[in-house]
């Protein structure tokens, strides 16, 4: 498995070896050692599943609030998605920054994306099935968001935006959002460069 950080330091592409013969193909999608060898330190206590059934359907902006902030590790099983980390931590040299990757089911890649960030994506193809690790447990009275659409965030979202959820469409923009605090230890760790 090949760990890779992004343009934000924190935020990890996983690309996986794959083994492809008639048969199909067999893949680690996980390997907790390599990503501690590489200074990837989490332990995921819970599995997420999601399918969207049309193009253009988004999920997010979402996080939680400290002490159940979460640390995600997302895959897609089937489809494609278009899928974007926004760091969130006031603190933050990269306060506001975004990357955004393409993860499908064909490329198999992952993307890491640590504490104090938001999370969202858009799918690109019908049918599709993402699944991600998480580090803390769904909390309710923790969840919040930040619009898809904030103007200050310039997300460049490559297909047109046709299924939000009620709950996704009012959500706050970045300034009015309550944000994570986050130790400032947290933020040192999130930054190593692999």
């Amino acid at each position: 498995m090949k760990v890779r950080q992004t343009e934000l330091a924190g935020v990890y592409v996983l690309e996986p070896n794959v083994f492809a013969d008639g048969r199909g193909f067999f893949m680690e999608s996980y390997h907790k050692a390599v990503l501690e060898a590489n200074g990837v330190l989490y332990e995921f206590v819970q599995d997420n599943h999601s399918l969207s059934m049309q193009v253009g359907t988004l999920r997010g902006l979402h996080y939680q609030l400290s002490p159940m902030a979460q640390t995600k590790l997302v895959r897609v099983l089937s489809g494609a998605i278009y899928d974007v980390a926004v760091d969130i931590r006031r603190d933050s040299p990269q306060f506001g920054k975004w990357v955004g990757i393409e993860l499908s089911a064909a490329n198999k890649s992952q993307l890491l994306i640590p504490q104090g960030f938001a999370h969202g994506f858009c799918t690109l193809m019908p049918n599709t099935e993402v699944m991600y690790k998480v580090d803390q447990y769904y909390s309710p009275s923790h969840d919040r968001g930040i619009r898809w659409d904030d103007a200050d965030l310039g997300i460049e979202w490559p297909e047109r935006i046709s299924q939000l959820s009620d709950k996704d469409e009012r959500l706050p923009s970045l300034k009015d959002a309550e944000l994570p605090t986050m130790p400032a230890t947290r933020m040192v760790e999130d930054t190593n460069e692999i």
